[in-house]
């Protein structure tokens, strides 16, 4: 993928396997528009039909005032309710497509992440936030409510009467918080935050790449189920790793006392 194909997206490759994704509208808080959202439909789609050597994601956001400040108001001041219908499928689509990215996805949030820009970092599989990140689902005070995921993916990170306060207040929240509820695993000063996220990419880049998009899978799948039925699939999520060339590399290097080799195969 070449990122002069997003026009709101940065990409770079930190280290071998890993993507950075940057959300590049610094000018605006990186807020949530039209044209970003069919950004990073375009990227994670692609991602899920073909993701290459790709073994792990960092998605951050640009500059240090804001991860994504929400969907941007200004472009949809003067909307009909069509306008905003249609906008909002893209958006529908958008989490869609995060949720269901088969390889692992790390939230690094820098700054503000409020309304969408909350339900984009919830999205991820876990996040790391800069010690001035803070957090809001401020729909109510707009006189709408989350329609990006944040009343499904907030009550299972945080439960359901946390993510009750915070959803029907629409009060913000530090990334102490955060950190103390569960939404956010660790904080650090914003001069290390893109770093620790890398050294977590590359720690997961190192294992098997068919071994942790199936634990992905299985874990968020899971949770969905009953105990019995997320047992089973978890079964099936593991036979897949049997026959592969890498399940017989990782014994190997374990019993060669070196480190393994995995190709994704």
């Amino acid at each position: 993928m070449d990122a002069r194909d997003f026009e709101t997206l940065r990409l770079a490759r930190p280290c071998e396997h890993v993507l950075e994704v940057t959300l590049a509208r610094p000018e605006a808080m990186n807020a949530l528009n039209t044209r970003m959202g069919r950004d990073l439909v375009r990227l994670f789609e692609d991602v899920a039909l073909d993701p290459g050597d790709l073994r792990c994601i960092v998605l951050s956001g640009e500059g240090e005032r804001a991860f994504c400040a929400g969907g941007d108001l200004k472009e949809r001041r003067g909307m009909s309710d069509e306008q905003w219908q249609r906008q909002h499928v893209v958006f529908e689509r958008m989490v869609r497509a995060l949720l269901d990215c088969p390889v692992p996805l790390i939230g690094a949030v820098n700054g503000a992440a409020y309304g969408g820009g909350c339900e984009i970092a919830a999205c991820c599989d876990f996040l790391y936030a800069a010690e001035g990140a803070r957090f809001a689902q401020s729909e109510v005070t707009l006189g709408i409510m989350p329609g990006g995921g944040g009343t499904q993916t907030l009550p299972r990170a945080l439960g359901e009467r946390r993510a009750k306060e915070l959803i029907l207040t629409g009060r913000p929240f530090s990334a102490a918080q955060a950190e103390a509820w569960g939404f956010v695993n660790a904080v650090y000063p914003l001069a290390d935050l893109l770093a620790e996220a890398r050294v977590t990419a590359a720690a997961i880049a190192r294992n098997a790449p068919i071994a942790t998009r199936q634990a992905k899978l299985s874990v968020h799948r899971g949770l969905q189920m009953s105990l019995r039925d997320g047992l089973a699939l978890e079964i099936e999520a593991y036979a897949r790793m049997v026959p592969t060339e890498d399940r017989h590399e990782g014994v190997l290097a374990f019993n060669e006392k070196r480190p393994p080799r995995f190709r994704g195969r």
